[in-house]
């Protein structure tokens, strides 16, 4: 169950520590001293065996101790007493309906008491599987009448039925150890996507097209424009009424004077359609006596 430092590596050697095999035929000696045919290859650095304070350690000091306890090594680390007694089980190969409790018993104990020889605390439930397994060894051992082992039955049964119980459990488990696990087998993805600079370049505009925007541009203005309609300020029949009350006052009237400067373009337009109306009417004349001279209007009544 452990190996130490005073027993490996010391099988292979005599008494005197030499090796069985003659100098000249030992490969060990070969490598160690080679041959002048190999005088010309390159020779290996040798390798640091250990960083003591970040300084490389090359040979072994000789003043170096290490203690037989040191080198003792468990190979086997078991979970609780059914875990050792299954292991003990599968190692010869045999069912566990079948298993033999004397032998079982004997090399349960043995680990256990080399646990104890080195310094390992023991769980209670070890010792007291240990007290168990004792009891059913002396009872398979000592001699029971017939009546009695008839109504006992076996001795075995309850610790046969605890590690089957326990094996199904510890299967389970495995095969739910053996199930893909997050972070474990399965690592999540977790990339952040590169940043692009989009460089959109200005677009090549002509003459020509910006002229044929723009006159799209001022075909759909005119779509929207809005035509306002206003009343008259001036009216004709009101101008008509004007010219005839000023020629009733006077017998001649200057056309000049009816023309209103406040008025503007429109009070002209007003005024000349009114005298055409009224000359059409057959109301008024028109009287100029010079070429050239001044207009004046005069009533016919």
């Amino acid at each position: 169950m452990t190996i130490t430092g005073t027993d490996a590596g010391t099988d292979n050697l005599d008494p005197q520590g030499e090796s069985d095999s003659p100098p000249e035929n030992n490969p060990l000696n070969q490598q160690l001293n080679p041959t002048d045919e190999n005088t010309g290859a390159p020779e290996q650095p040798e390798l640091p065996f250990a960083f003591v304070a970040g300084e490389a350690i090359t040979e072994v000091p000789k003043d170096l101790y290490i203690p037989p306890d040191a080198l003792e090594v468990f190979l086997e680390a078991f979970e609780g007493p059914l875990d050792l007694l299954l292991y003990l089980i599968k190692r010869q190969n045999i069912d566990i309906l079948d298993i033999n409790v004397a032998d079982i018993t004997d090399q349960y104990m043995a680990y256990v008491e080399l646990m104890q020889a080195s310094q390992f605390e023991l769980a209670a439930e070890y010792l007291v599987m240990a007290a168990m397994l004792a009891e059913i060894k002396s009872r398979i051992l000592l001699p029971r009448q017939e009546e009695e082992e008839a109504e006992e039955g076996d001795p075995r049964m309850q610790l046969i039925m605890r590690l089957q119980e326990y094996e199904r459990f510890k299967q389970a488990a495995e095969d739910l150890d053996g199930l893909p696990r997050m972070d474990r087998d399965i690592n999540r993805a977790t990339a952040d996507l590169p940043i692009i600079e989009r460089i959109t370049p200005d677009p090549e505009v002509s003459l020509d097209e910006i002229l044929v925007a723009l006159s799209g541009v001022l075909r759909r203005a005119d779509m929207f424009e809005h035509h306002h309609i206003q009343f008259e300020t001036l009216s004709t029949r009101e101008k008509m009424s004007d010219i005839m009350v000023r020629l009733s006052e006077h017998k001649f009237v200057p056309l000049a004077s009816l023309l209103a400067k406040d008025e503007g373009r429109l009070g002209v337009v007003v005024t000349f359609l009114a005298v055409m109306e009224l000359m059409k009417d057959s109301m008024i004349e028109i009287v100029q006596s010079d070429p050239f001279g001044p207009i004046h209007l005069k009533s016919r009544s």
